[in-house]
């Protein structure tokens, strides 16, 4: 179940999920702005020299963090998406700065010994196949004393606008599948005792889950172009005909009608705000 699961997630972001992704950089980029300002400022109260952005995508909290160390820090971010990697190297490319991209997963990956003083995720790290392996792998790389930020989304149900596209394509997408709290997904890391559960086991200690909201803003003119490519509908979507695929988005677009102000559409991202330190070990066994 686990292999099965692993390759499923690599088949989904090195496909549709990352195309659509590197397709969908810049609207996210702004989607996702609030959280990547927070959680930067949550990296740079650390004494961060070498830091590491785990399921970094196309690169812009990587590239945004690294902006504000400066010089002589190195920042990594990983992957598994081939296509979003090479997206990042080429934003990296272009900026100048010291980053690198590694196309990897982050649960098997050989990171580097107690290396890193801050790991750090923006909505990265709920889709691995075995989380708890996972985030043993990365403490790992961390030093002893070296912390652990990430963010990601709290339950569906306090995230109307995310699951709105959903709940509007049940009689249009019935094949598509229940969202579970437990496995691998945008939701995999919703419940705050799992995320205790998981750390704890694989050995982060003073662990804070705060649950806290972001507030998020894109043009109204995007939206169509959001709920075609992004999530599971946005998924089952391309793998319809033109036609069809026109007489859905018609027909589950009035479902974002509540989140339309104007010339924006403006939502709530609830999020779990996660932190924990490496007090072990920080060499493998």
């Amino acid at each position: 179940m686990t292999a099965t699961s692993r390759q499923q997630q690599q088949q989904l972001w090195n496909g549709v999920g990352g195309e659509a992704w590197v397709q969908s950089q810049a609207l996210l980029d702004q989607m996702f702005r609030p959280i990547e300002q927070r959680l930067t400022e949550h990296v740079l109260a650390e004494p961060a020299r070498e830091v590491l952005d785990v399921g970094c995508g196309t690169g812009a909290t990587t590239l945004a963090v690294a902006e504000r160390l400066g010089e002589p820090a190195r920042c990594v971010g990983v992957d598994v998406s081939g296509l979003m990697v090479q997206a990042a190297q080429a934003r990296a490319a272009q900026s100048g700065m010291n980053v690198e991209f590694i196309h990897a997963d982050a649960q098997t990956h050989p990171f580097e010994d107690g290396l890193r003083d801050v790991i750090f995720s923006r909505f990265g790290v709920m889709f691995f196949a075995d989380p708890v392996t996972a985030f043993s792998n990365l403490r790992h790389g961390v030093k002893i004393g070296g912390r652990l930020h990430f963010v990601c989304w709290r339950r569906p149900e306090d995230n109307p606008f995310m699951t709105a596209a959903e709940r509007a394509a049940v009689s249009w997408l019935p094949e598509l599948p229940p969202r579970d709290p437990t496995m691998p997904g945008q939701f995999g890391l919703s419940q705050p005792e799992r995320i205790r559960a998981i750390l704890g086991a694989s050995g982060w200690s003073d662990i804070s889950i705060q649950a806290d909201d972001a507030s998020c803003v894109f043009p109204e003119t995007e939206l169509t172009h959001y709920l075609a490519r992004m999530g599971p509908v946005g998924r089952a979507l391309q793998t319809v005909g033109t036609a069809r695929r026109e007489q859905i988005i018609d027909a589950i677009r009035p479902a974002f009608s509540p989140f339309v102000d104007g010339a924006l559409v403006r939502f709530t991202a609830a999020c779990w705000w996660v932190s924990a330190r490496n007090d072990g070990e920080s060499w493998r066994s």
